[in-house]
């Protein structure tokens, strides 16, 4: 989605020692899928595209590759840097000769590469960045931009859409009369932010303090209490880059001591640090009962392949699990593979309309995508998507889980009010 700090610890092995790049002397018989990753070797975000694209060439080549071709892997760096994103995104074209290209965090780096994308005539399956900036490109520009589709999440404002979707179906089941909206003053939340706040009011519900906090905002303190003192049941965060000291002033406030006095309200949202598997581990248990959106998780089965993918990671990645990231890049790998064999070509413009008319279900779920009069053409259609929220719970053994609460059809688990703020038994 954005630039985000959100993985606590780095990841020790070398990214090389898990992806071959495709080498520059290809014969006509291999193919090269290109990956733009965010700093693979020590961001979890990064690491997880990385090796889903692995596992997805990996199965494609099991079955005989794309349309006849073997394939070939190119993981570039993006260094969480629009200027880097550009410059690899040139070398997976002009030194990898990448027929296609998937990845891309950052939002500012996907929009930085857009007119690269519409140059070289080569698709590009973004599974991160939440701009809409890029598709709204596609639909004003399409012969040009028309190489440009999202399977990742959904754009920033489907993002807010499914925020507004979620409260009208849950809040009154849980218990919420009254809400705090925050949101940090990032672009890329400009998006979930407009589309909040166009729908909130619809919602039978107070909302009690709304605000956008500024970037550097690492003690939420004051911002807490006033959300308390207004009566929030619940604060709905748009965090990224912030998202760490906001959960843990939420949960934590009163750290180091040793028993914590948790905020008096229910805290979650779209808050990325809170969508990474490993997250309850890196702190502590701190983010229990923290709720946000994903497009999967371990749990989930909201697509066809979400749980083979899910057990094939975990055995070739010695256990981990797949960021939500990871997702989308191998969905949007077997896509592009299934677009090119209904095409029976390579040939770009003929891989974009069978794309454009693509139904898969794979393991972020449903992928289908808006045409090209839509306002946001080419992105993951919000309808199709099942977009998911989920809560951090602790099983019988003590271990953290990502349960998914709504839509209804796709839990696995009720949501679990905060210890601190459930009624005592009789």
């Amino acid at each position: 989605m954005t630039t985000a700090t959100a993985s606590l610890a780095g990841c020790t092995d070398s990214y090389e020692t898990l992806v071959e790049s495709a080498t520059s002397d290809e014969d006509d018989d291999t193919v090269t899928i290109g990956v733009l990753a965010p700093n693979p070797d020590s961001d979890f975000i990064g690491r997880s595209m990385a090796q889903a694209a692995q596992v997805a060439v990996e199965e494609l080549n099991e079955n005989g590759g794309i349309n006849g071709h073997e394939v070939e892997l190119s993981v570039r760096d993006t260094n969480a840097s629009a200027s880097e994103a550009r410059r690899q995104y040139q070398q997976l074209i002009l030194e990898d000769g990448a027929v296609a290209t998937t990845g891309v965090f950052d939002s500012p780096a996907l929009v930085n590469i857009m007119d690269d994308i519409a140059e070289q005539e080569t698709i590009h399956l973004t599974t991160g960045a939440a701009a809409a900036d890029a598709t709204r490109l596609v639909n004003e520009q399409y012969d040009e931009y028309k190489y440009h589709f999202r399977v990742g999440v959904i754009n920033e404002f489907d993002l807010g859409r499914a925020k507004i979707d979620f409260l009208d179906d849950m809040a009154d089941e849980i218990g919420w009369e009254s809400i705090a909206a925050l949101a940090e003053d990032y672009q890329w939340s400009e998006g979930i932010w407009e589309a909040t706040q166009d729908r909130l009011d619809d919602l039978d519900l107070d909302v009690v303090m709304e605000e956008r906090y500024p970037p550097a905002t690492d003690d939420f303190t004051d911002l807490y209490s006033e959300a308390a003192a207004a009566g929030a049941d619940a604060v709905l965060i748009t965090a990224a880059h912030t998202g760490n000291e906001a959960m843990l002033d939420w949960a934590y406030p009163n750290r180091p001591e040793q028993q914590p006095q948790p905020q008096p309200f229910a805290f979650g949202g779209t808050h990325v640090p809170m969508q990474l598997p490993s997250y309850y581990e890196q702190t502590d248990g701190a983010c229990r009962y923290g709720f946000g959106q994903i497009n999967a998780t371990e749990q989930s089965t909201t697509g066809d392949l979400t749980q083979e993918f899910v057990s094939t990671y975990q055995d070739r990645f010695d256990g981990e699990s797949p960021v939500y990231t990871g997702y989308g890049t191998y969905d949007a790998i077997l896509v592009y593979a299934e677009a090119v064999e209904a095409a029976g070509t390579f040939d770009a413009d003929d891989v974009v309309s069978e794309l454009e008319f693509i139904q898969f279900s794979g393991a972020s779920g449903p992928v289908e995508f808006y045409g090209p009069d839509h306002e946001f053409a080419h992105d993951l259609a919000y309808e199709a998507s099942n977009p998911l929220y989920f809560q951090w719970q602790e099983d019988d053994d003590g271990t953290g889980v990502q349960e998914i609460i709504w839509p209804e059809e796709e839990a696995t688990s009720e949501y679990q009010a905060p210890a601190w703020l459930q009624s005592p038994s009789p």
